[in-house]
């Protein structure tokens, strides 16, 4: 009987000439290993296909270990991300890799009293000097001293500004595809930060504030814009994915869309249609940051339809990730680029008109029902491509 309903558990011996991909698909079966492959294979075989929109979130230290030159700049250059929410210190330290900085591979069982005497900052096993702090703060005031940033705005489109004179200096420099905001500004991938005064970009801004900056972040255009990215997606007939690494923040603000489409502004709408999560938190103590899709289901966050294929794979996004890109980049071929961040004024007044037409100030009716025609289903990506395999 289980034959006939599971694929059988028999990996081909690993070879010293055998690919990421071909390791992934014939050795990672069961465990986490098996949960990332389910991963790897709902991004190539559903994310992905059919111009489906697909939103990253970056928590946890990824960017000073040089995942952003290594992984997630590649992906944006594929077509493979087309948006992303981020904590302000992953953007704040890929800057130190788009101004030329070193940052270096040290050790986690070094005296840190002796570092503090040294004037050496550590990130667990990431060592740098006191002085890229230093002058990565100059050189954010002395940007956002620029008439430009003289106003309130949205993070996108600071991110966006910033990104311009870090794709400037990566010039004059002569390096290239070394950061995130830079590649985010030149292939029009929107970047928001969901906490924006929790970083030291957001220090530096609130202490410009103090000399009369009139920079300011606009909290609730970030949140109406996420939402009008992801309903402008749904709308025209699109999937809409998660890809979330780690938790925190940035993976409500990610999800948060839909309820925002949903119970505020009383849109009809069913949730996210794909959701893929990297993350070492676990379910059981109440956090956001383990929350399981099956959860995220009653909240309509996700898709009930589509919650055989989310996948939580329980394991370090430094080891993920690289996997999932390289993985990616192998089985998929690039796709056009949406430019998210060109059409974001349309894409908001597009919303607007249709909170204004369904929504009130009264309460939402609540809808339980669920019922739409129904499609044919395949079962998780991994099942299907697990007996394609055998």
């Amino acid at each position: 009987m289980l034959n006939k309903k599971f694929p059988r558990l028999l990996p081909e011996p690993i070879v010293k000439s055998m690919r990421v991909a071909d390791l992934i698909d014939t050795t990672f079966k069961a465990y986490n290993g098996g949960r990332l492959a389910e991963g790897c294979r709902l991004l190539t075989e559903k994310m992905l296909p059919k111009n489906g929109c697909v939103g990253m979130t970056l928590t946890g230290a990824l960017t000073p270990a040089g995942l952003g030159r290594a992984a997630i700049v590649p992906l944006m250059k594929a077509g493979f991300v087309d948006w992303i929410v981020s904590t302000g210190a992953n953007l704040y330290h890929d800057l130190h890799y788009g101004l030329g900085m070193a940052l270096y591979a040290g050790s986690p069982f070094l005296n840190d009293v002796d570092l503090r005497h040294d004037g050496v900052i550590r990130i667990y096993d990431i060592l740098f000097d006191y002085a890229v702090l230093l002058d990565t703060d100059a050189f954010v005031r002395q940007v956002i001293q620029g008439p430009e940033f003289q106003k309130t705005m949205g993070t996108d489109e600071f991110h966006c500004l910033l990104g311009r004179y870090v794709h400037e200096r990566e010039k004059k420099l002569g390096i290239k595809e070394t950061s995130v905001l830079s590649a985010a500004y030149q292939h029009g991938v929107p970047i928001f930060t969901s906490s924006p005064g929790d970083s030291s970009i957001g220090m530096n801004v609130a202490a410009m504030a103090l000399r009369d900056s009139k920079l300011q972040f606009d909290v609730n255009r970030d949140v109406n814009q996420t939402a009008a990215i992801v309903y402008d997606a749904k709308s025209a007939g699109l999937a809409s994915s998660v890809f979330i690494l780690g938790g925190g923040s940035p993976k409500n603000f990610i999800l948060q869309t839909e309820p925002q489409i949903q119970e505020v502004m009383g849109i009809e709408e069913r949730g996210h249609d794909y959701f893929l999560q990297c993350t070492d938190a676990r379910p059981d103590t109440g956090g956001l940051s383990g929350a399981t899709p099956a959860e995220a289901v009653s909240w309509g966050k996700i898709d009930p339809d589509n919650l055989p294929d989310c996948v939580v794979c329980y394991t370090d996004s430094t080891i993920a990730l690289p996997l999932i890109t390289a993985y990616a980049l192998s089985k998929h071929a690039p796709r056009p680029r949406k430019r998210l961040y060109e059409r974001r004024d349309a894409m908001l007044e597009k919303l607007r008109e249709q909170y204004l037409k369904r929504g009130t100030v009264e309460k939402i009716e609540h809808r339980t029902d669920l019922k739409k025609t129904a499609r044919p289903r395949t079962g998780r990506s991994a099942g299907t491509a697990s007996r394609k395999a055998r």
